[in-house]
């Protein structure tokens, strides 16, 4: 089976995580942790970085950092991972759905104006599968507009927009370190700010609430989201290399682009570049035209051998939220993003004779 990922793993890993062992750094407290949290800091242009045990935890501490009431809106995109959907509805606000565009798979800001109300208190702008959304124009609008903006550059580790790099657009910005991303720590993540008051609270929020004076007196019902020493071990050195990463995923993705020129009437790429921005593809989607049933094709690849994932099904859409709108809501990019969209093998476990394998079955598939 050609996995759709496989996480690299070096000596150089096995060297810092050997190093943070024989320190005994292990907990969440080890100074190793605090060493990968700077690291991050500095990486994304950012004053302050906390570090989680994952990057849906890193959404519920960055949406409960506000105190949303249950009639305050947020606005997200339909087409992203349902963590953004659960982190605001735990938040206690209202989620609110946009639409994105067909082509970049991301929100834009005629989609976020779209879903604008009186009732509008925060953004929550993700950045999808390899390039960004319109972050610099979002953050303008929201800004002028008094509204919070929230980032999740989980999947945008790199990304850069207009020279200003993804994770340093919002108020408070959310990372994910999970295996397949540019950083990974295995299970992992991040929330990122330049506000003081919202990283006491974040370290609080995310450890218990346990203050120093009084350890083990408590005036919240916090959480313990908090990374441990090795997983920050592997992240410094996974951090060292991203460069090099997201190298490897254009020069890969640039021979699928090749493989796959000839057949734009069956299947769309994904967009190489908008503007000045570069795709970095932390995946490598393809969207099928109407005539094709992706759920057969990705069959029919796996059991070539080939393993494949579909593109996120709408939030708008989901049944485990669904029966609680009271909007109906007629978002068609997202949904036949849902639909049509599935992502292949990408990374260092390729070389080109796979990548033409994959290629050639996927082609077989749709001619």
């Amino acid at each position: 089976m050609i996995n759709v990922f496989e996480p690299e793993v070096s000596i150089k890993h096995y060297r810092q995580i050997y190093k943070t062992l024989r320190n005994k750094e292990l907990s969440g407290s080890s100074q190793i942790v605090q060493e990968f949290e700077q690291n991050i800091a500095n990486y994304f242009d950012r004053e302050f970085c906390i570090s989680t045990s994952n990057g849906s935890n890193s959404l519920d501490l960055a949406l409960n950092c506000f105190d949303f009431k249950k009639h305050d809106e947020v606005i997200i995109p339909s087409f992203t991972i349902i963590s953004c959907l659960a982190a605001v509805v735990r938040s206690g606000a209202t989620p609110v759905f946009c639409d994105v565009d067909v082509d970049t798979w991301n929100m834009t800001l005629d989609n976020l104006k779209s879903a604008v109300t009186k009732k509008t208190k925060a953004v929550l702008m993700v950045h999808t599968y390899g390039l960004a959304a319109e972050a610099d124009l979002i953050y303008d609008y929201c800004k002028k507009k008094g509204l919070i903006l929230i980032e999740d550059s989980a999947e945008a580790h790199g990304q850069m927009v207009e020279n200003k790099k993804c994770g340093s657009f919002g108020d408070i910005s959310t990372l994910s370190f999970y295996a397949n991303k540019h950083v990974t720590t295995g299970e992992g993540g991040a929330v990122l700010t330049d506000d003081k008051h919202l990283f006491k609270k974040l370290q609080q929020m995310k450890n218990l609430d346990f203050v120093s004076d009084k350890r083990f007196q408590h005036d919240n019902l916090y959480w313990n989201y908090r990374l441990g020493g090795l997983q920050a071990a592997f992240g410094i050195e996974s951090l060292k290399a991203i460069d090099s990463t997201i190298e490897y995923k254009i020069k890969q993705a640039t021979y699928y682009n090749y493989l796959f020129s000839n057949y734009k009437d069956y299947i769309k790429t994904p967009m190489v570049q908008k503007g000045k921005m570069h795709n970095h593809y932390w995946v490598y989607g393809i969207v099928l035209n109407e005539n094709h049933n992706r759920e057969n094709i990705m069959q029919s690849l796996y059991t070539a051998g080939i393993e494949t994932r579909p593109f996120f099904w709408p939030l708008h859409n989901q049944e485990a939220y669904k029966s609680s709108f009271k909007k109906r809501y007629n978002l068609p990019n997202s949904e036949y993003l849902g639909n049509k969209g599935f992502y292949i093998p990408l990374g260092k476990h390729l070389n080109k004779r796979k990548q033409n394998f994959i290629a050639s079955q996927i082609i077989s598939k749709i001619r």
